[in-house]
């Protein structure tokens, strides 16, 4: 009987002790979150179980709107485009402005919609529809009134997608450049460009993969100024990749691996006001025998170059995933927004105060340690389905 009691108390010793474990490395990750100053989800409940892939933006009336798709899950053909707005201190309810239902009453599922505010014009809601990835197009839609309502939806022009997932980019030489790509016959980047904001169009691209044969998707546009562009961009080539531009986005160098490793997961980036730009990623390394790891956890990098990384944030960390499909943007107040899935079951938005990150070193691809707090390892994350 004592040996039983005995057994009981080291079994719940042992528990208390993980649990405190446990608890302290929750405890800690306070310590990647300085200027965090809003951690929200958009909503609470909604009438789909699976949601993906977010976009936002401030309005010219300094409002925020809010994209993403949902549905039974990606790839079914009830997958729909909802938008949410920030009105009265509070996020509306997900309402949908896009659907894939055809001419005969068959159904697509929808994909990625990406936003952008004209200056004092329309509000575009860029998105794809199709079966799958390599067999969608571009679709587009307008708001004239901060995305309230939105006009009938206009179909790009054939072979072009639009922005692929992150946002475009209004160039001081006035083209709105939009980074997209393609996946039907390997996976290649290109840029769609509009003088006009989407009445006419024109293709850059693709960029070359360089001496790895690079296959990489998704990127985002950062602005170094005086027609100095550069991308980062998701690939199966275990590393963020980047690209070159020295005239406003007509010519780009080849792709090649940038310092900072890849999940193959979708990542964004911004370029702030004073010139620091902010990446959004999954700070993960795969095993070399796959090139896509866990979509966990998800972190924030700054840079002055746009080469040399400094870490000051982890907006989730926790076994289980997923946390990916980043957007950031920077508001007129120069607070920067984060918007991303939340395992695929709601969605995030976080506000940070740029001026209270505070900057850790990655050196060789890295992340760096902080004492009491560490990074679990690729073994503690569960598998990442596709």
């Amino acid at each position: 009987m004592n040996l039983h009691v005995t057994a009981i108390h080291t079994f719940l010793l042992c528990l208390a002790l993980v649990s405190s474990a446990s608890a302290q490395q929750k405890n800690d990750l306070h310590k990647w979150q300085k200027g965090i100053v809003k951690d929200e989800f958009i909503y609470d409940k909604a009438a789909f179980p699976s949601c993906h892939s977010a976009s936002i933006v401030e309005t010219t009336a300094g409002n925020l709107v809010y994209t993403f798709f949902g549905g039974t899950h990606e790839r079914h053909p009830d997958v729909e485009i909802y938008i949410c707005r920030y009105e009265n201190g509070q996020w509306t309810a997900p309402q949908s402005a896009a659907d894939g239902v055809q001419e005969d009453d068959s159904r697509l599922p929808t994909w990625n919609p990406v936003l952008y505010q004209i200056p004092d014009g329309d509000l575009l809601l860029f998105y794809k529809v199709g079966p799958k990835p390599s067999e969608w197009w571009g679709m587009l839609k307008r708001s004239t009134d901060g995305g309230k309502t939105w006009s009938e939806a206009e179909k790009l022009p054939e072979g072009f997608l639009g922005p692929i997932k992150n946002k475009p980019v209004l160039l001081s030489n006035g083209n709105l450049i939009c980074p997209t790509s393609t996946e039907g016959n390997g996976w290649n980047i290109h840029f769609e460009i509009t003088s006009d904001f989407g009445k006419t169009w024109r293709k850059v691209g693709p960029i070359a993969r360089g001496e790895d044969d690079i296959n990489a998707i998704q990127p985002s546009v950062l602005d170094h100024g005086n027609g100095k562009l550069q991308i980062l961009a998701r690939s199966r080539n275990w590393a963020l990749v980047e690209s070159w531009s020295n005239d406003y986005g007509e010519t780009w160098t080849p792709l090649r691996k940038s310092t900072l490793p890849n999940n193959n997961s979708g990542t964004d980036a911004v370029t702030m006001k004073n010139g620091t730009h902010v990446l959004v990623y999954n700070h993960v390394l795969p095993p070399p025998e796959n090139p896509k790891g866990p979509r966990t956890p998800l972190n924030v990098s700054i840079s002055k170059d746009g080469k040399k990384w400094d870490a000051v944030l982890i907006l989730e960390d926790s076994p289980i995933s997923q946390y990916s499909y980043p957007a950031v943007i920077q508001t007129s107040d120069g607070l920067l927004h984060f918007a991303y899935t939340w395992r695929r079951e709601k969605m995030k938005h976080v506000v940070v105060n740029p001026k209270k990150l505070k900057k850790r070193a990655i050196k060789n691809g890295v992340w760096p340690q902080v004492k009491g707090y560490e990074l679990p390892t690729l073994e503690t994350y569960k598998a990442e389905e596709e």
